[in-house]
This record gives C-alpha cells, structure tokens and sequence, in this order.
C-alpha cells in the first residue's frame, strides 16, 4: 500500500482498564486522532469518541445519555462482523481488549493503534483495575483465550497486513501483549516515515510462511460462528487444535518479538 503522507498519522488510542490507564488523564486530545475506550474505561477520561462494550457489560455502568457529547457507543451488532472479518472470535480470542482492537482496525483504519491499560494481568497483588480489583474478561473459562500473548501476536500481524502498527503504552512491568512499547512522548513524535521503519522492522523478523501456515489451520477447522455466540459451540472446538494454533503464531513472531 502506498504512503500517505499527506496529513499526520492516524494514531488512536485504546483504552482498558488496568491501572496504569489514569496515566491518560492529562494527554492532551489533540495527540490521537480518536479515542477508544473499553467497557469501564469510558470512565477515565470525559473526551473519548468510542465506547466498544461487552454484549453482556452491565447496562447501569453505561454512560448516561447526558455524557455522550458527540461520542458514539458500539456493541456487539457492530463488532461481531468486524472480527468475523478476522478470521471470528474463537481465533482472534474472545476478550474485550482484542475484539475492541480488531473493530477499530477495521472500522477506523489506524496507522497506528496505541494500546494503554489491556495488559491483562489479573494475578498481581493489589489492584488489578483502575477502579480497583476486577476479574478477567470474559467472566467464564474460555477455550479461545488459553495463550494470550498468542492472540496478542496473531493481532499483530492481522494489523500489518492492513497497515497498522500496534504499540503498547504500558508502564506495567508484565504484559499479555507482545508489542512494541513506546513512551507517549515517542508516540506522539511518530511520522510516517518512522512508522513505515517500525512496520518494516516488525515484518523482517516475522516468519510469515508459519503465520500464514496457521491462517490455513484456522481456515480448515472451520471454527467460525457467524454470530459471535462461539460458547454454544464447545463441544465442537477441540483445544488441542487452538493450542497447535497459538504455537505457531507465538513461533511466526518469536524471532523479531519486541521486549515486552
């Protein structure tokens, strides 16, 4: 795909809930072209453009009405196409930080997608969330996201293919993501010719034969529900097979995986 350097990179931010995310607070708006936020994350900051919310996400937690400005909400009518555009939700992993990411690549076609507050770590002592300790999503045990940081390395590449790069902005000391991390000073000093660097580095040490030998599996096993409701459907996903599919992503990127 060609370059377009004709304006400033489209660079949105996404936001979670782990604790690092008040770290927002005081961006200035003007340094991301949208904002999007998951779930309670709408919470942290008055001026995000997006609400991505779980179809199940309490409605009293919701926004009122009064609050909404010009902001939009979207819920599972809007992103369960998005991710059936990815392959659908038992490969792309059935959590809220990779379904909102994988909408918003597809929706509002970012240069860059900056991640704060989806690091995903629910074992550590102390808070686990912003507004203090919360649980995983989703609240069930769910075959699809057994290896997160392989769901993290399958997003990824489904990004650099439509010309996307992912960061995180995280100053956790673990993350389930695997991407590179920026300050958001570096974020924010990003051209289009450094993201087209970044990109270029990232591919270069991604071992595509072995990402696109996992797209095949996926394809082949045929995991696919139309209407995002993959947990009526257990009994047919084998978790053998998902886990022989984490691998080989987890493998794709391993030799040019940045420092988490």
């Amino acid at each position: 795909m060609a370059l377009d350097a004709s304006g400033p990179p489209r660079v949105i931010l996404l936001l979670g809930s782990a604790p690092d995310v008040v770290r927002c607070e005081t961006w200035p708006k003007q340094a991301f072209s949208r904002i999007v936020a998951i779930n309670n994350a709408w919470r942290v900051r008055p001026d995000w453009d997006f609400l991505v919310h779980a179809g199940d996400f309490p409605a009293d937690r919701l926004p009122r009405g009064d609050v909404l400005r010009q902001a939009e909400i979207f819920s599972a009518a809007h992103y369960v196409p998005a991710q059936n555009a990815f392959g659908g939700f038992v490969y792309a992993g059935g959590t809220m930080a990779m379904t909102a990411a994988y909408w918003t690549i597809h929706s509002q076609k970012p240069d860059v997608l900056a991640f704060l507050g989806c690091d995903m770590i629910y074992d550590q002592v102390g808070n686990t969330h912003f507004y203090g300790i919360g649980r995983a999503d989703p609240l069930r045990d769910d075959p699809t996201l057994r290896n997160l940081e392989a769901k993290s390395a399958r997003l990824l590449v489904q990004a650099l293919r439509r010309d996307c790069l992912c960061v995180n902005l995280s100053n956790l000391p673990r993350s389930r993501l695997i991407f590179p991390r920026l300050t958001v000073d570096e974020l924010n000093g990003l051209s289009h010719s450094r993201i087209a660097e970044m990109k270029a580095e990232i591919l270069a040490g991604i071992e595509l034969d072995k990402a696109d030998r996992a797209e095949e599996i996926e394809q082949d096993l045929g995991y696919f529900y139309e209407d995002g409701m993959y947990w009526t459907h257990l009994d047919e996903i084998d978790e053998t097979y998902l886990a022989d599919i984490d691998r080989l992503w987890m493998s794709a990127v391993e030799r040019g995986r940045p420092a988490a």
